[in-house]
């Protein structure tokens, strides 16, 4: 065994927050914790025993969150380090960038294979809120103390209580790799209550993850996503104490693996019938979303130029132009000191895309607000989504489309819909 003190890399992008909290956490464990920033020499990251990639909100969570760190070179150091058997923590935005990298759950090839997506807060059939929460969570820690390297000093079943706080950090998982990762004993944390007993109901499943995940592994245990933030509190000191000692045991990762094959997501043709009407809601200000996603991808190699407008899907019965009126009264669709409807972009060189959650939590809170609080008769349903219209400067545009499109870096497959608009 090892008695060294590990080093370890706080691994921080362009808006993570937390790495102090995390400083100390290392600190009260006996590792040694060794700032690292994202545009420093990812090689460098090779003489460290492990990494923790802090929480936070990594380029402001522009897209969403934690994709554009994602993409980011130095995670390709990171994963080289991980298949070495290295430790990597992600907690909070760090969760949400292993799931992004496809580091967790550990497909072949880093397939990206699951999503952390808006947070579900629902009551007695209400929406209680959506977006950023934050509260104390109950974790149980649900598989074996050996199974990874975060959980060897805790016992099967314990629970620790600690903070938690996030705008997306609702586990999606498809059903059938959602077995295998149970029967592989990936599930290593779950939301619970003070008892232990799981109920996959709010508040003690805060954010709605299926299966109530709080914390999942990669197949080989060495890798782990983690929403909650182990590093604010003492009681969290375990899951450090354990990465120690695993590094201190050279790295004993397990014999797992994940067959699970994630279908190619086929785009379909976005169309509408008469009773819906579109509103496409344009920024008058400067949309730093779009330039984010544009830079990222200008990085990547793609001469690409970015735009992107909300996109509101409304479903009515009765006197159309008047519930109409109704809802643009209130304001609660756009902001008209700095949005206004416009018309959906076009052009030859131009391709537009619309993105909607696949369970949408704010269409569904924005039509209980129309519907109750300002009781407006005859809005059937409502959808939200976003509109990235891609021109291409260069190239074939439909391969170049489709190129970007597999980067995942406008929409994650496994929480989104994604229609091409004719």
């Amino acid at each position: 065994m090892t008695t060294a003190k590990p080093q370890i890399g706080i691994i921080q992008f362009p808006g993570s927050n937390t790495e102090r909290e995390t400083l100390t956490a290392c600190d009260r464990v006996g590792m040694d914790p060794i700032e690292f920033l994202w545009n420093d020499e990812p090689e460098k990251l090779s003489e460290l025993d492990g990494y923790i990639i802090v929480g936070g909100f990594s380029y402001e969570d522009r897209s969403r969150a934690g994709v554009i760190a994602a993409l980011d070179p130095i995670m390709d150091q990171i994963r080289l380090e991980s298949e070495k058997g290295k430790p990597v923590l992600g907690i909070c935005n760090g969760a949400q960038i292993l799931v992004e990298s496809g580091l967790v759950p550990g497909l072949d090839d880093n397939r990206v294979g699951m999503a952390l997506t808006d947070n579900k807060r629902i009551r007695r059939g209400h929406v209680v809120g959506v977006g950023y929460y934050n509260t104390w969570a109950n974790l149980k820690m649900s598989v074996p103390s050996n199974r990874c390297a975060f959980s060897r000093h805790l016992k099967t079943e314990e629970v620790i209580n600690i903070p938690l706080a996030h705008g997306e950090g609702r586990f999606i998982v498809p059903d059938p790799l959602l077995e295998m990762i149970i029967s592989n004993k990936q599930d290593v944390y779950r939301y619970c209550d003070g008892n232990g007993k799981v109920l996959d109901e709010f508040p003690i499943n805060p954010n709605g993850s299926m299966h109530n995940l709080a914390a999942v592994c990669n197949s080989v245990g060495n890798v782990m996503a983690m929403m909650p933030h182990p590093e604010r509190t003492k009681k969290g000191d375990a899951i450090f104490s354990s990465m120690r000692e695993f590094i201190q045991v050279n790295n004993p990762v397990t014999n797992h693996s994940l067959t699970h094959v994630q279908e190619k997501y086929q785009i379909k043709d976005y169309s509408t019938d008469g009773s819906t009407t579109q509103w496409v809601i344009n920024m008058i200000i400067t949309d730093n979303e779009a330039s984010s996603v544009q830079n990222t991808l200008r990085h990547l190699g793609y001469d690409i130029s970015i735009t992107r407008q909300t996109h509101w899907e409304i479903t009515t019965s009765g006197e159309k132009k008047s519930i109409l009126n109704e809802i643009e009264s209130t304001g609660e669709l756009y902001n008209s000191n700095k949005e206004f409807i416009g018309e959906l972009e076009s052009g030859d060189d131009t391709i537009s895309v619309l993105v909607r959650q696949k369970e949408d939590m704010h269409g569904r809170l924005k039509h209980e607000s129309l519907t109750q609080r300002f009781e407006i008769q005859g809005l059937e349903r409502l959808r939200r989504g976003v509109i990235w219209n891609l021109t291409i400067n260069g190239g074939n545009i439909h391969t170049v489309i489709n190129d970007i499109l597999e980067t995942n870096i406008l929409f994650n497959p496994l929480s989104h819909e994604c229609y091409q608009i004719n």
